[in-house]
């Protein structure tokens, strides 16, 4: 059973192995929805109980932060910042796990009562992303990591610098995705978006693909507002989903492409690739040239390489349409490698592996039907 509380007293499944600090209740910005999508798979592999603090943390988290970057005192910014009331962890729990957004998400962790490790015999969570930009001057922020036996992060460049912080064991761990729920198979709808963009664009590119849209009379789907925040999270990835498994080409760029100010010219890979991926679509843009991209993507044109300001994107859409061939082969291996590779499942097998802890009768029904419909696709279509 899956309990999700605001402010929880009391434990709905006392057979729950595993709790959960969500901040889903936080934000819902569409840039955080593929996170709680995971928890909910999680939840339903997994007994599992979901703690969700309500928004009420945000002032408390911005007077801490301004404190601690002005006065260089950890003690003094939790002296003068507005206390928060702690969620109540009534039973023991064999795993304490929480995904965060960032290092600023991190301060949620004061939510939890100061006994919360006696209650969890083991404790890990997952930072997804951790610039180093991010993290200079700001070490303060990740403090409460100290208290993990063992911490995930979604960028690859930071895992030496979050270890020595934290001094708890880092690892990498991709980005990954509902396969199941992307997977256009058995029933493909017709792919009738010829380029899907979503998010940070290059305006040269974008400005080609309006022309090409309007002398060619093709669908180009883009974004057309911005600081977007989803009216339910649940319904967001769907439309993504759905979006996705209708496109054709889909405009797909390492994270914070234009912005090497922030990257300091590393590479990660951003979420938006096990998405298309695991869609079908035939994802062309600036990928990651690094080797976590290739041992994650390692087949034939996982993602066609073209750069981020494109002026010629309509000549290089007409030479990739010229193939159909190439493109059906294309859409094939990225949705069988992905059911194979880059489901929600298989990332929170290796969490489990990690920190000792069997895999659920759920979670091997689910990998086996994984790999029941990859075969399926491989061989019938």
């Amino acid at each position: 059973m899956q309990s999700i509380l605001a402010k929880p007293t009391l434990s709905l499944d006392r057979d729950s192995r595993i709790a959960l600090l969500s901040h889903r209740q936080q934000s819902q910005h569409v840039s955080q929805c593929f996170i709680y999508e995971f928890e909910d798979l999680i939840a339903e592999v997994e007994k599992i109980d979901i703690f969700a603090p309500t928004k009420s943390y945000q002032l408390s988290r911005r007077i801490n932060n301004l404190i601690n970057r002005f006065t260089k005192s950890k003690l003094l910014a939790n002296l003068i910042t507005p206390p928060l009331q702690p969620i109540v962890l009534d039973q023991e729990y064999q795993l304490f796990f929480s995904v965060i957004a960032s290092p600023y998400q991190v301060f949620a962790l004061n939510y939890l009562p100061k006994n919360w490790r006696d209650k969890c015999q083991t404790a890990v969570c997952y930072l997804i992303e951790t610039w180093d930009t991010y993290l200079e001057g700001k070490e303060y922020l990740l403090e409460p990591l100290k208290h993990f036996d063992h911490i995930f992060l979604g960028h690859s460049n930071t895992v030496e610098a979050v270890a020595r912080i934290t001094g708890k064991p880092c690892s990498y761990l991709p980005p990954s995705v509902d396969t199941l729920k992307f997977c256009p198979y058995p029933n493909p709808p017709q792919r009738s978006i010829d380029v899907c963009s979503i998010g940070r664009r290059s305006s040269i590119t974008h400005e080609a693909l309006l022309e090409l849209a309007q002398k060619e009379n093709r669908f180009y789907h883009y974004d057309t507002i911005r600081n977007l925040e989803a009216l339910d999270t649940n319904e967001h990835r769907s439309f993504t989903c759905n979006l996705l498994k209708r496109s054709r080409y889909f405009l797909t760029n390492k994270p914070n492409v234009n912005e090497n100010f922030k990257t300091k010219g590393k590479e990660e890979i951003g979420y938006r690739f096990f998405e298309g991926a695991a869609a079908g679509t035939v994802m062309i843009g600036e990928h990651p040239t690094h080797e976590e991209f290739y041992k994650n993507f390692y087949w034939p044109d996982a993602a066609i390489r073209v750069p981020y300001n494109s002026n010629d994107i309509g000549k290089i859409i007409a030479e990739l349409d010229s193939q159909p061939e190439r493109l059906a082969k294309i859409r094939k291996d990225n949705i069988v490698n992905s059911l194979l590779r880059h489901d929600f499942v298989y990332r929170w097998r290796e969490i489990l592996e990690t920190v000792g802890i069997e895999p659920t009768p759920k979670m091997l029904h689910r990998e086996a039907k994984l790999k029941k419909l990859s075969e399926i696709i491989h061989h019938h279509y």
